[in-house]
């Protein structure tokens, strides 16, 4: 067993078509069971530096938001937004777009990340605001060795890519540098429309007057730069800090089914942090950590055929925030103890042609959250037990002295426990309550007309949720089972973009994964998720009791041969035709789809690599994206739907050193 487990996770780092990714299905040191841990990305993730895009491709409950050619967002079990936390080097950073031009995965790239660690429901105390799902990302760690690497990339649609690392230092002090740049022209779906000929093909540009201009309908999709930085200084044996940078610096990024495309997209991180080891009989580690963040935004409708009418929207977001944590030794188990404070502010204005002030989109305003958690662990035989608590203090406070200020409290927790069978079985099942606040935009919203979707009476929203599931191993075949239940009290919704609402809802579902080792050089892969979200009751004046963004039944498949030098794996990623969906508030029928992908690898010398790639071989068309009327978008009736990439071809050359 040890020989194939062992085999197993070598080969799961070569899975896949486009991202290379290890998956913690068969992680077997992975700390809690319902943690996936996505690993080696930044040396393996060579087609995009989306990480929407391989985070959704190799994880089966996680689909894409598909926006543009780059900067796309999740959705984690239907949860999506402020609803799941992601975090980068353990700090937030919000994007400043209401529209959801840049999530929060966007301002790290995947040629940066070192592992990704997703945790599915509301069972994390150390974060504010996880209320359905914690997504980590950690990026690259320097090295004492002096070492490095150099890709080049070249793909379909004029993409062209450079990144570099390199990392060295000594026993005292370890530092790292990354960078790199890259841009697209704009894809084309498998019928060969680029973003004009999709809004064509869908009657908006005939219809309205957010088509892209004569002049602009040929403009490059994005383009993008990185930085990351970082600093590990080693005080003794057992404490060390840590510092890091990362800028993200992105240009004229094109959203062909909204109104407004990106001018620019600003966003920097930096965090400090500090860890102490073995203080004593009640601090087994102590750790302190600061992070500051900051997004500057200002989208437009330059590109497009408006005329006179054209508007920029300047958006920016920022937060700091601060934790200490101290665990010990108690009773036989770790006992964690900790503090977390953070102030996130948003702000925005609309401005016309001749940048006038016309008001603000969102008025000033802070978030500031102080929260204590707590959270023990222990084994009891065959049965491992975690419990955790947090309560959280939140103040929401805007410039806007017409609208509400507000005040929220929370206590929440869960358990979350194991029973280890044998070394082959492990039962587990878990139940937590959380809750998120709502966001600027969800209170004090204003559109550019003056209408105002913002709500300053909204509550915070509850989810109550149970897990199940079991992971058992059969030799060389690995089988991972869980089912869920989720009762969403006050959950926050968009009536059609008119206002926002809490409502009352559930989503529940089932999820399937693990691998099958074939031989001694191949494996397959495998994930399938089925979720279904309901409304307790319709919103007023509608009839539809459809949860939106609950996307279908979803099949990951990768199957990875292993010659030598080589690799070859061919990946199919399918879904089924959204047969529920929310029509009263803008999502439509959307056909299932299959698509395969497929990468080889060649290993040249000890120094370089070669890939070569096809993603979507049989050129395929279709929608991964539903249309809830969350964002804005452009179009008359069903015309605002944005096809995926058709057939994509890329190849890759790896320096390493």
């Amino acid at each position: 067993m040890k020989k194939i487990t062992s085999f197993s996770l070598v080969c799961m780092t070569l899975l896949n078509a486009s991202e290379v990714l290890e998956l913690s299905s068969i992680d077997v040191n992975e700390k809690r069971i319902n943690t996936k841990v996505i690993k080696n990305i930044s040396e393996e993730e060579i087609k995009s530096a989306d990480l929407a895009e391989a985070l959704t491709k190799h994880v089966p409950s996680i689909s894409i938001v598909r926006r543009s050619g780059i900067a796309n967002d999740i959705i984690l079990r239907g949860a999506k937004k402020d609803n799941i936390n992601v975090l980068i080097d353990n700090s937030k950073i919000y994007g400043a777009c209401p529209n959801r031009m840049d999530p929060t995965t966007s301002h790290v790239l995947a040629n940066n990340i070192e592992k990704v660690e997703v945790t599915e429901g509301p069972y994390d105390v150390e974060n504010f605001g996880t209320l359905s799902g914690l997504v980590k990302v950690k990026t690259k760690e320097p090295s004492q060795e002096f070492s490095g690497d150099i890709n080049l990339n070249i793909g379909s649609f004029g993409y062209k890519k450079g990144s570099f690392t390199v990392s060295g230092g000594n026993e005292y002090i370890k530092l790292l540098l990354s960078a790199s740049k890259e841009e697209s022209d704009q894809y084309k779906d498998g019928n060969g429309n680029n973003f004009y000929e999709q809004q064509v093909a869908n009657g908006t540009a005939t219809k309205t007057t957010s088509e892209y201009s004569l002049k602009n309908r040929n403009f490059k999709a994005y383009e993008k730069k990185t930085l990351l930085t970082k600093t590990i200084i080693n005080l003794d044996d057992s404490s060390e800090f840590e510092l890091s940078y990362t800028a993200n610096r992105s240009d004229n990024v094109l959203y062909p089914n909204t109104p407004m495309d990106a001018d620019y997209d600003d966003s920097d991180i930096y965090t400090i942090g500090y860890t102490k080891r073995n203080l004593g009989k009640y601090s087994k580690e102590l750790n302190a950590e600061y992070y500051y963040s900051k997004v500057d935004h200002p989208m437009s409708t330059t590109l497009r055929d408006n005329g006179a009418m054209q508007m920029t929207n300047h958006m920016k977001s920022s937060i700091w925030g601060t934790k200490i944590k101290n665990s010990m030794d108690i009773a036989n188990g770790e006992l964690l103890l900790g503090v977390d404070t953070s102030t996130r502010n948003w702000k925005g204005h609309y401005y016309n042609k001749i940048k006038s002030h016309i008001r603000n989109s969102i008025p000033s305003t802070d978030t500031d959250n102080r929260a204590i958690f707590s959270q023990y662990e222990k084994s009891f035989g065959k049965l491992d037990i975690e419990v955790g608590a947090r309560y959280d203090n939140t103040s929401i406070k805007t410039d806007d002295t017409t609208r509400n200020d507000n005040n929220y409290n929370a206590l929440n927790g869960h358990i979350f426990s194991v029973y280890n069978v044998d070394e082959d079985t492990k039962i587990f099942a878990g139940i937590g309550k959380a809750e998120r606040v709502p966001d600027a935009r969800e209170l004090y919203i204003t559109n550019a007309n003056g209408t105002i979707p913002g709500n300053d009476d909204l509550k915070a929203t509850k989810n109550y949720e149970i897990d199940l599931g079991i992971e058992k191993r059969f030799g060389d075949f690995s089988i991972k089972s869980k089912i869920f239940y989720s009762k969403l009290k006050d959950y926050i919704y968009n009536k059609n973009g008119v206002s926002f609402e809490n409502i009352d809802a559930k989503i529940y579902g089932a999820e399937v994964s693990g691998y099958y080792l074939i031989g001694n050089n191949m494996i397959l892969d495998y994930g399938i998720s089925y979720l279904k979200g309901k409304k307790d009751n319709p919103l007023s004046g509608q009839t539809d009791k459809d949860l939106a963004e609950i996307p279908p039944l979803k099949a990951n498949l990768a199957l990875s041969y292993d010659f030598g030098p080589s690799i070859l794996t061919t990946q199919l990623i399918a879904s089924k035709s959204w047969s529920n969906y929310d029509e009263d508030n803008g999502e439509q029928d959307l056909a299932g789809y299959a698509v395969i992908n497929t990468k080889y690898n060649h290993k040249i010398n000890k120094n370089f690599d070669v890939t070569l790639g096809i993603d979507n071989i049989f050129d395929k068309t279709y929608a991964s994206t539903n249309t809830y009327n969350d964002i804005k978008y452009i179009g008359i009736g069903d015309t605002e739907l944005m096809n995926d990439p058709g057939r994509y071809f890329y190849v890759n050359l790896k320096y390493s050193f």
